[in-house]
């Protein structure tokens, strides 16, 4: 039950994430170097579409896992 609503928390906390980004025009996207990447809509549009995608279906999975583990038709996250 604890293990259903973390994955749903953070599923929807990853799509949080992502359609603040598509909103602004600006992704988190881990570091280069020493700076954060952030691609943008603008200047780097293939890196923008490629992390949004992967924030959406992330979050999507993580929390239509969650959902199934909730109903029992998943194995539940083991939390220790």
């Amino acid at each position: 039950m604890l293990g259903a609503l973390f994955l749903i928390a953070m599923g929807a906390g990853v799509l949080a994430v992502g359609w603040q980004g598509y909103r602004v025009g600006e992704l988190p996207a881990g570091s280069n170097f020493m700076r954060p990447f952030r691609p943008n809509r603008d200047d780097n549009p293939l890196a923008f579409r490629f992390y949004l995608a992967l924030y959406c279906c992330g979050g999507t999975a993580l929390a239509v896992w969650g959902l199934l583990a909730l109903a029992g038709m998943a194995p539940p996250l083991r939390l220790r």
